[in-house]
């Protein structure tokens, strides 16, 4: 008959009670290490990559409708330089959107609205933003509205499939404008021609309706949510193609 040790046996098992505990802080600890890590990669992504926005309005109908989740490039126009085409948002100029009134939450909907927007998945602040499509860069003559009704930007006429006009309309604008656009910034305007706050209904303020390129957050490129609206959102290269470069 095997002898057992009843002390060894008592410290054998006090060991393994030990090594169970000291196993069970080292799965906790990674743990909390994993979800720290993922945390600070996703801010860092949202800082510098990429960043959610919804979008609250009608003006880039039918590209986009209200409620849309959109992601946005922040590389561009940093590191990628912005487009013709491009959909882009951008902070207000100044004077561009009326007052915003805060929203109230209760503690737990603004702590979970607050932990999805460190990671980039919710966007509190789409309210103060504003999306549209860039149509003139800096030094381009942009002018509307020639004979035939068309937008034309150093003299070039644009056909443009991405707009949304009333029913019976070609005239892509109802007003007539000509401008020359400033150094470092953009004139842009949205898809629904007749129904978008952009570019040229702002020229009383600050900014005399151009966007400043440094209040571009980036260049929208695909939208996420509802998932049957989920596409890539297309700058029209072809549109611009034979307007050159701005004088």
């Amino acid at each position: 008959m095997t002898h057992i040790d009843p002390a060894t046996s008592v410290d054998d098992v006090q060991d393994q009670k030990r090594g169970k505990s000291r196993g069970v802080r080292l799965f906790i600890r990674d743990i909390v290490l994993i979800f720290l890590a993922a945390i600070i990669i996703s801010v860092g992504i949202k800082a510098f990559l990429i960043r959610s926005f919804y979008i609250p309005s009608e003006s880039m109908q039918d590209t986009l409708q209200v409620n849309d989740r959109i992601i946005v490039n922040e590389l561009v126009p940093g590191l990628v330089p912005v487009q013709r085409g491009d959909v882009v948002v951008f902070k207000d100029p100044g004077g561009w959107l009326p007052p915003s009134v805060p929203v109230t939450q209760n503690a737990f909907a603004a702590g979970v609205d607050w932990v999805l927007s460190v990671v980039g998945l919710s966007a509190p602040d789409s309210n103060d933003h504003l999306i549209k499509r860039v149509i003139g860069l800096p030094g381009d003559k942009v002018a509307c509205c020639n004979a035939f009704g068309q937008m034309t930007v150093n003299g070039v006429p644009l056909a443009e499939p991405y707009l949304k006009l009333p029913t019976g309309v070609t005239k892509v604008s109802a007003n007539d404008f000509s401008v020359t656009v400033p150094a470092n910034a953009l004139w842009v305007m949205g898809d629904n021609r007749y129904d978008s706050a952009d570019s040229r209904f702002n020229t009383d303020t600050p900014s005399k309706g151009f966007v400043p390129m440094d209040d571009v957050v980036g260049r929208a490129f695909v939208i996420t949510w509802p998932a049957g609206h989920w596409t890539w959102l297309d700058d029209y290269p072809k549109v611009f193609s034979g307007v050159g470069a701005s004088q």
